[in-house]
């Protein structure tokens, strides 16, 4: 997690130079220049989107990603045959090309992935393990509490995460339907009580925010992600170890009846995936 940490906090850098290294070989063709920075378009724009359009969550492999590039590369290597360019000019443009196919891919299939093992402690029919919370007030609040009536319980990485803040949008705009219902809505991350306080200012809803200090509740449940931060946002108060993004839902005895333990950081549940459980358990009682 660590190398991913280092990989996540440097590549979109990285990205944005690739668009920029086609300019330095300004001896190659035009042609050649272009497929370059087509290349090294889609991983900016993928990111710039994410937070532009608070994105909750996108396509498992986001082919488009590494497709295009690809095909620059192939566009490419033809234009060079045919046209027999030997000037050694054009290699900064491959090596754009190649670097941005070699950098998404390694961001769709290494980074997003946890790699998670079966999880026996938030299974579906359980029980939540016993495990304490704090609020931004620094009240506690337990397992035990919080499972004892019909509850959506989302873990979230942080308010630096934009696909998080999007899901706990979604979420909240969806509150008075889950209200309805007796749903009680509990937010936890590791974060800070400021960061905390911070997020929970900015929707007009009775959600509850709350703390997982030193990430013990994620530790016992074997949903933390250690060294989960990307390198460089420890300086805004954030702790580099996180928690993998995971929903579990239970009903009003407290029995598990959905939890999401997604592998991938960017494939999440629909908005509308909630109620389906909680209506479809009600209607089946």
């Amino acid at each position: 997690m660590l190398i991913k940490s280092l990989f996540i906090g440097i590549y979109p850098v990285i990205a944005i130079g690739l668009l920029i290294s086609p300019f330095v070989g300004l001896g190659s063709p035009t042609w050649l220049m272009a497929l370059a920075i087509i290349a090294a378009l889609p991983f900016p724009l993928f990111l710039g989107n994410l937070f532009r359009y608070q994105t909750a969550r996108t396509s498992e492999n986001l082919n488009a990603l590494y497709a295009i590039p690809a095909l620059a590369l192939i566009l490419s290597v033809i234009g060079i045959l045919v046209t027999g360019l030997e000037s050694a000019e054009y290699l900064i443009n491959v090596m754009t090309i190649t670097s941005a196919i070699t950098g998404n891919l390694l961001y769709v299939f290494w980074y997003s992935r946890f790699g998670r093992e079966d999880n026996s402690l938030l299974k579906v029919g359980g029980r939540l393990p016993e495990f304490s919370l704090k609020d931004a007030a620094g009240n506690s609040i337990t397992s035990q509490e919080i499972g004892s009536q019909a509850s959506l319980i989302m873990f979230y990485r942080g308010n630096w995460c934009p696909l998080c803040m999007a899901q706990i949008k979604e979420v909240a705009e969806q509150y008075r339907e889950l209200e309805k219902r007796g749903i009680k809505i509990y937010m936890v991350s590791p974060q800070s009580e400021g960061h905390t306080g911070d997020l929970a200012k900015r929707f007009d809803v009775n959600m509850n925010f709350l703390i997982d200090e030193d990430n013990k509740a994620a530790s016992m449940l074997q949903i933390v992600a250690k060294n989960g931060l990307p390198m460089g946002l420890q300086v805004l108060g954030y702790d580099s170890d996180t928690v993998m993004p995971t929903v579990v839902m239970t009903n009003s005895e407290g029995e598990i009846i959905f939890a999401d333990l997604t592998d991938n950081y960017r494939v999440r549940p629909e908005p509308g995936d909630f109620l389906r459980v909680f209506d479809g358990q009600q209607a089946g009682a």
